[in-house]
């Protein structure tokens, strides 16, 4: 009996914790949005034409420049400095907004357009979000296809940047958003099973599935929906 009481303990210890991550996560996340949005605001103000003249260039160093960054959250992760870094990540992803924003406030419906892919990201989060929840769903055996997808979807959207091909853009957008939607399932199912226990890496995790299937969204919506008379 003294043993079965250890073990109720010790699960009850740990749905404790793994609730406290998930609570943590969220509350940051939505925090996150905030620089976020001002990152956006001060991008709509600046003047990207330098990205036009040198999008491989650009697209690799803001790649090395992340994941430099990432690698700064990771270090410190278990700290304060690390939800600092982490704020400011999400300042620059709002900055990086910019061009895109830019493109789709020029379409006479534009706003609507834009309104639509945030709305649209949204409750596909809040969806795969509640379908992941249920620690009794096991979405681990996820993770090797997703990662396989994700690095042949960035190789073929850096070379599009060369052949610049419309349709393969779009094509590359629904692949996107379909392995970040997956990589949704799988993130917070590895909060809610104990595989994820901090929150910090898990806040960035989201974000970032979040923030790539807003921008992929946008570009199918703007693509399909944009009205330029």
């Amino acid at each position: 009996m003294f043993d079965d009481m250890q073990v109720i303990g010790r699960s009850e210890s740990t749905d404790l914790a793994t609730n406290r991550v998930l609570r943590n996560t969220y509350a940051l996340l939505g925090l996150s949005l905030v620089p976020t949005v001002i990152g956006a605001y001060l991008g709509l103000q600046m003047d990207f034409s330098f990205i036009a003249m040198h999008p491989f260039i650009f697209g690799i160093g803001s790649l090395v420049v992340m994941f430099g960054l990432f690698k700064l959250i990771a270090v410190n992760q278990n700290s304060s400095v690390g939800v600092w870094l982490l704020l400011g990540v999400t300042f620059l992803f709002g900055l990086m907004l910019g061009p895109i924003l830019q493109h789709a406030l020029h379409l006479r419906n534009g706003g609507q357009i834009v309104a639509l892919a945030a709305a649209g990201t949204g409750i596909t989060f809040l969806s795969l979000a509640g379908i992941a929840s249920s620690p009794a769903r096991d979405f681990s055996y996820l993770g090797k296809f997703l990662f396989i997808g994700l690095i042949l979807a960035l190789v073929a959207s850096l070379a599009n940047i060369f052949f610049q091909i419309p349709a393969m853009s779009l094509a590359l957008s629904g692949v996107s958003i379909l392995i970040f939607s997956g990589y949704i399932l799988y993130d917070v199912n590895q909060i809610v099973r104990g595989g994820q226990t901090n929150y910090i890496m898990a806040t960035l995790s989201l974000y970032l599935d979040i923030y790539n299937i807003f921008v992929n969204l946008l570009n199918i919506l703007m693509s399909l929906m944009g009205n330029r008379d």
